[in-house]
């Protein structure tokens, strides 16, 4: 005999699923717009906009075939300001996408998307209901809950002054006062990996490797600082560093973009993070998130 929770997690698994990911083409095939080669994207929010860009990229990229003009309505917290943004739905109509918190707001948007035969997703309704279901508990609203001014805040705002004030070779004097310490040669993304994972709340420092040159003395010593070096194919570096070059019209640099000169730059990188035991990640394929969370879970595993 199933218990509680089971029976509650069917009855939710039937509303739920065709939000999910269960096969609902036939939910909007009145609506269909076969072979056209855009469509617009409304997504409604009443905080900054943010989850809902994420989660629509990771949708829309599903279908790099047809572009997505998306039109981003945030901080839309009254009825005032959601009929603005009715009218801009009615005059460029496309799926809607909305995380309001106020449930008049949603049944209004909603009931208005209907009218006009549009699709419309309140994207943390199916995940509120998931938990609310498990926990047992209602939610309580809180309209951009997730941008709280609280210690989590701060200490990412402390992070982020502490990594562009040790960006680029810039050393603390006590290397233990950063969390992660990225090292590599030129154009393998250090300071755009640093800005991320300092906006994640870690405090980071990045130092360009410039073989032959030794490291400075800080870095040769004992840290609780943890240490990670970053490398690329010879091909992307050379790429990267000959589209620099070109915008700085200095022709000076052949060195700098010679494939055989990085190869041994590469070389090099190995070396030193195998002497040291720091761990290397390849960036030839990783976008600055992805390289982010690398380092993140490779933290994570050596201090716990």
């Amino acid at each position: 005999m199933r218990n509680t929770w089971e029976k509650k997690w069917i009855d939710q698994e039937k509303r739920v699923l065709p939000l999910m990911g269960e096969d609902n083409s036939s939910t909007y095939q009145h609506m269909s717009h076969k072979n056209q080669k855009f469509f617009h994207l409304h997504l409604i929010s009443d905080a900054t906009g943010e989850t809902l860009t994420a989660m629509s990229k990771a949708v829309t990229v599903q279908y790099p075939q047809i572009k997505a003009i998306e039109h981003i309505h945030p901080l839309v917290r009254t009825k005032r300001q959601l009929k603005r943004v009715c009218q801009i739905i009615e005059e460029q109509p496309g799926i809607v996408m909305h995380t309001l918190v106020n449930t008049d707001l949603t049944h209004e948007i909603d009931k208005f998307c209907a009218d006009l035969n549009l699709p419309s997703v309140g994207i943390l309704d199916p995940i509120l209901q998931i938990f609310g279901s498990y926990l047992g508990a209602p939610s309580k609203p809180t309209v951009g809950g997730q941008h709280t001014l609280d210690a989590d805040y701060f200490n990412r705002i402390d992070a982020l002054n502490f990594t562009m004030m040790h960006d680029d070779g810039q050393l603390p004097n006590n290397l233990d006062e950063a969390d992660i310490f990225i090292i590599g040669i030129s154009r393998t993304s250090k300071t755009p990996t640093s800005i991320y994972l300092a906006n994640r709340g870690f405090k980071t420092a990045n130092l360009p490797l410039v073989p032959p040159l030794p490291l400075p003395d800080i870095v040769e010593k004992p840290t609780t600082a943890f240490i990670v070096g970053l490398i690329a194919s010879a091909d992307r570096i050379s790429t990267v560093r000959r589209n620099r070059v070109m915008e700085l019209a200095d022709k000076d640099l052949e060195d700098y973009v010679d494939r055989d000169a990085i190869a041994q730059e590469i070389a090099y990188t190995r070396r030193l993070c195998g002497r040291h035991d720091w761990p290397i990640i390849d960036v030839t394929r990783r976008s600055i998130e992805e390289t982010a969370a690398a380092i993140i879970t490779l933290y994570n595993n050596r201090t716990h």
